[in-house]
């Protein structure tokens, strides 16, 4: 089932194809980055720091602490059209993180 993930406003702005999925899509379908240590820190596709996934949302640390390069893990193909999933609503971000910027959103 498809897990999309939102900024602190609610817009959507990326997903997985799955809640286990090691690949992050942006909401055109390319790929923007995967999760290579197994928990919900997603980097880009050149190794560095895109963001945390927390609850349905994709926030990025003000300051993420360096954890060494993941390596590559893959063309990873097209995952399929992801549909929409609307709007999901205002959260509050949490202490130290921002949104991730439209940059490193882009594939």
């Amino acid at each position: 089932m498809t897990t999309y993930l939102f900024n602190s406003s609610g817009h959507w702005i990326a997903f997985r194809t799955s809640v286990d999925d090691r690949y992050l899509y942006d909401k055109h379908g390319k790929w923007i980055g995967w999760f290579p240590w197994g928990d919900q820190d997603a980097v880009t596709k050149q190794g560095k720091y895109l963001g945390t996934v927390i609850g349905d949302r994709l926030l990025r640390r003000s300051y993420s602490p360096y954890r060494g390069y993941p390596g590559y893990p893959g063309y990873p193909g097209y995952p399929g059209y992801p549909g929409y999933p609307g709007f999901a609503g205002y959260c509050p971000r949490p202490s130290g993180f921002i949104d991730v910027a439209e940059e490193f959103l882009a594939a």
